[in-house]
């Protein structure tokens, strides 16, 4: 007989589990796992009818954040010739292992369903559990938090620019704290969508809104034209700020690729087929979701950049200022886009905790569901009013957890799964974006610290 819907795993699926011959060996994890993925309504797993369009919206969702217009910014220490080369290598090594991720999604006979599920079957139950889920928690989590901060920060400008004003040309309005609240309230409701195919309209609302607030910032740089003063050098930095400007840099960059950290999760809403392997409509949806990347990316860096040179900020929307209704415009844009990109992110979590309740017997239902995800956003929302800096947050998070997942961690699973030979196109291929990764992560944390550790003195908790 089949197992109730939100029935918790026998004793003896449990002790099977523990048992070191099952749960020792690779293989046993991965039939347990997907046990769990045929008996329960787990986030992830519960619906695979997904087409291949819709991998294509997820991935931009996930991909395109808010951090593209921060890209600027980063131009700005990277100059013209350095900047446009880590556009176009972090393009090409994003692209080449993400689609190395696509491929192990489907391996002997089973399907990885979660990116810890891969590292697992990697390196061992429990050095790949270790090697691959604090990274990606750090995204994740870090990600939700970013985003109520963003999301707050739309809210609270968009209403400040639309708010009647008083004869000083001033208008009352609650402090960053309140809008977060308000960002976190919407998605009380939003987060109780039972699986990642139920957030296909959110995700391609959010996707959609990506590529519009994308475009205004594209066209409001040529609108504006190249500012009077406009520098594209270092000259006006020191040593140490064009050192460390350059190790932030790339971590900003490496924030704007996260989308690695779901995409096996994506990849699992799409049904299995006796005569085609889940890769090849993935990467249907891989191809489109990176032209969009590529039109977002490359035309906000570059018009950003030439419009503002050095003085280009944090986010360039705030830098083009005018007209009111179009910057107005991208907030709103920017806060539609953030809420389904909290929801992408934050479906793998929730899918955590709940393998992990089965597992412990713990029923996945709805009254459980209401009170644990609740929980979450305001863990979220209260960590998004005490820490609300995002410039510095990109930096940080990018190369400390995005580092690693996005450009690294994908070749080092892919070497020692597949062994291709030392004369082979992709054994080379994959050691490249193992240096160049590694190099990220250390450098860019680095800046990111240092950035956070320099403006702390500027920061005010709880607005």
């Amino acid at each position: 007989m089949d197992a109730p819907e939100h029935a918790p795993p026998t004793k003896g699926d449990l002790e099977v589990g523990k048992q070191p011959n099952a749960y020792g060996k690779r293989g046993d994890l991965m039939e347990f796992n997907n046990k769990l993925d045929v008996e329960y309504n787990l986030p992830i797993t519960s619906s695979r009818n997904a087409k291949w369009w819709y991998s294509a919206f997820h991935n931009v969702t996930a991909i395109v954040g808010a951090g593209v217009l921060g890209l600027p910014s980063a131009m700005s220490y990277l100059g013209w010739a350095g900047g446009i080369v880590v556009l176009v290598i972090s393009w090409l090594t994003s692209l080449y292992t993400l689609w190395q991720l696509v491929q192990m999604h489907e391996m002997d006979g089973r399907r990885f369903n979660r990116y810890h599920e891969l590292g697992q079957y990697a390196f061992g139950p429990k050095l790949g559990k270790w090697i691959i889920l604090p990274p990606q928690l750090i995204v994740m989590i870090g990600l939700g938090i970013t985003y109520s901060v963003t999301g707050g920060s739309s809210l609270h400008n968009f209403y400040t620019m639309v708010c009647s004003k008083n004869a000083m040309g001033e208008c009352h309005s609650a402090g960053l704290s309140v809008w977060i609240i308000v960002f976190s309230a919407l998605h009380l409701f939003l987060i109780q969508a039972p699986n990642f195919n139920s957030l296909s309209g959110v995700s391609l609302a959010a996707a959609f809104m990506s590529l519009s607030y994308s475009t205004i910032a594209f066209a409001g740089s040529i609108n504006v034209g190249r500012q009077p003063g406009a520098e594209y050098n270092l000259d006006g930095f020191s040593k140490a700020q064009g050192v460390f400007g350059v190790f932030n840099a790339l971590g900003t960059v490496a924030f704007a690729y996260g989308g690695h950290n779901v995409i096996l999760e994506i990849q699992a809403t799409l049904p299995s087929k006796p005569d085609q392997n889940t890769s090849v409509p993935m990467m249907r949806g891989v191809w489109v979701a990176y032209a969009v990347v590529s039109w977002c990316y490359f035309g906000v860096s570059i018009a950003g950049y030439w419009a503002f040179g050095n003085s280009v900020g944090s986010n360039v929307i705030f830098s083009i200022g005018h007209p009111v209704w179009m910057v107005a415009m991208a907030d709103i844009f920017v806060t539609i886009h953030v809420i389904g990109s909290y929801q992408v992110y934050t479906m793998p979590v929730l899918d955590m905790i709940e393998c992990s309740m089965v597992k412990h017997r713990i029923p996945n239902g709805l009254p459980t569901r209401l009170v644990y995800r609740s929980l979450y956003v305001c863990f979220t929302g209260f960590l998004a009013c005490t820490i609300p800096f995002f410039g510095d947050l990109m930096g940080f998070i990018g190369a400390l957890g995005t580092g690693p997942t996005t450009f690294w961690l994908p070749s080092v699973i892919y070497l020692t799964l597949h062994k291709p030979k030392a004369n082979s196109w992709h054994f080379w291929a994959s050691w490249t974006c193992i240096v160049l990764g590694v190099l990220v992560t250390i450098v860019g944390s680095i800046g990111g610290l240092r950035g956070i550790i320099n403006d702390a003195n500027t920061y005010k908790v709880y607005q």
